[in-house]
């Protein structure tokens, strides 16, 4: 059998660009720091929110600081969210595509290195509801290691009671292609977000890349799936 996992931010959600002025901002009233694009991309991209605030800090952060700390950034995260009406919503051509998996009774869930009050966020403001079962999607619990760490979709294999090898995983960052290949996963496909269609199409570990989800037939889910 075999199973769907999506990475959600970037790859359901285009969201890079709330996610780089929220760690901005973080950055900027808690530590007085300002992020150049190389810290970046070498200490927020594809990294849970411990290792980030380590770095921010210059030090290990308790357990309690991570989750304080984590809260106040995502509080900025979830007002930009919000308050961009426009853009808040599923990635074009999803919620059809979902609906498609769902009525061919395909297991999936999401992986994501967001925390559980993202998740909850994420939820109730997209029904998400509606495909995935909460109890099987895979969040920062605080035990999860990092992306390129393959932790989080092997969580979410087992899970969905399918082989890693069996999985088909959805995914939008380099990191996340690199957890995703050391899963032995079956396919991975690049999703285009926050033009990152130059990087998509020149990695070799990717099976297929998409621009949106209305490109995604049956015939394509079938052939996926064989």
């Amino acid at each position: 059998m075999t199973g769907i996992i999506f990475d959600f931010n970037g790859t359901l959600f285009a969201d890079a660009d709330k996610q780089e002025i929220s760690w901005r901002q973080f950055a900027r009233d808690y530590v007085n720091k300002k992020l150049s694009d190389q810290e970046f991309d070498d200490h927020v991209h594809g990294q849970n929110a411990e290792l980030t605030l380590n770095y921010l800090f210059d030090r290990q952060l308790t357990r309690e600081e991570v989750n304080d700390y984590s809260e106040r950034k995502e509080k900025i995260y979830r007002n930009l969210c919000q308050a961009d009406t426009e853009h808040f919503h599923l990635l074009p051509g999803a919620p059809e595509f979902l609906d498609k998996l769902r009525e061919a009774d395909i297991p999936m869930t999401i992986a994501t290195a967001s925390a559980k009050k993202n998740v909850d966020f994420f939820f109730e403001a997209f029904g998400l509801s509606r495909w995935f079962d909460m109890k099987q999607v895979v969040y920062d619990d605080g035990t999860m290691k990092s992306k390129p760490d393959p932790d989080p979709f092997l969580r979410a294999a087992a899970k969905l009671k399918v082989a890693p090898e069996q999985t088909i995983i959805f995914e939008d960052s380099p990191s996340g292609f690199s957890a995703a290949q050391a899963t032995g996963a079956k396919c991975i496909v690049g999703v285009v977000t926050n033009h990152n269609r130059a990087v998509l199409e020149k990695d070799a570990r990717l099976t297929l890349v998409i621009e949106d989800y209305f490109t995604m037939s049956v015939m394509q889910i079938n052939q996926l799936l064989d």
